[in-house]
């Protein structure tokens, strides 16, 4: 009871346990995974692709892919010839791809949604997927996903803090101080979104990766109308 937020209209909570505890009075849930999960959604729809999520990739993942006729992402993404969560992969993507990205954030909480309809979001298209979401119902819910420290526990990223806060600014309805914090967090560094999500501990991740190009495509605000929607397992642009 006390962490639902029930009073308020949007609401913001992190991973996993958030969705549970936000589940029962959301009209629609926004994941949100700025490295990597959602820019690789957003980018690959932008290329007509479907993809759906998938937990973990392992033979059960592969064995997946092949059973709905996809193409697995790989595992590393410092591998220039396969797709996989460097979201400058999927611009190399072929039209109508369909791919199975697994994720232990993004694709996780995407698959932990029930039957709530679910949006994911990042920067590149934050004011696209609030306005879609809005028609849903006036309940939205926005997930940070966080990544994962060695023990699997979760951490608060700020590159998905400040993608959540982008979100929850373009909504309208009155906000849960959690929700407020976030946009607050977006407002800060709205003005320097490449220099931030560079210097934060996750775009030096990407950046030892060899991935600036990657740090780039998903500090573009705003830079996209695409509406990925989970829809029969599988995110696909829901032209709202």
């Amino acid at each position: 009871m006390y962490y639902a937020q029930s009073e308020y209209r949007i609401r913001c909570e992190w991973g996993i346990e958030g969705i549970q505890q936000l589940a029962p009075d959301s009209d629609a849930f926004i994941i949100v995974d700025v490295f990597s999960f959602s820019t690789c959604v957003d980018i690959a729809l932008s290329r007509g692709a479907r993809v759906f999520p998938y937990a973990w990739r392992d033979d059960r993942s592969a064995a997946y892919a092949e059973s709905i006729g996809a193409v697995l992402a790989a595992g590393s993404r410092s591998d220039p010839q396969h797709y996989s969560l460097a979201p400058s992969s999927m611009l190399r993507l072929p039209p109508d791809a369909r791919v199975v990205l697994p994720s232990p954030n993004g694709s996780t909480l995407s698959l932990a949604t029930g039957s709530t309809p679910t949006f994911t979001a990042c920067l590149r298209n934050a004011k696209a997927v609030a306005k879609a979401a809005l028609k849903a119902g006036s309940r939205i819910s926005v997930i940070p996903s966080g990544e994962r420290w060695k023990d699997d526990s979760l951490r608060p990223a700020l590159e998905d803090q400040i993608g959540a806060g982008a979100i929850v600014h373009e909504l309208t309805g009155d906000r849960s101080p959690e929700a407020e914090a976030a946009e607050a967090v977006f407002l800060r560094f709205r003005d320097d979104l490449f220099n931030t999500l560079a210097a934060c501990s996750s775009g030096k991740e990407a950046a030892a990766r060899g991935s600036v190009e990657d740090v780039r495509l998903a500090a573009a605000l705003n830079a996209s109308a695409i509406v990925p929607r989970l829809v029969n397992g599988a995110y696909q642009h829901a032209y709202s």
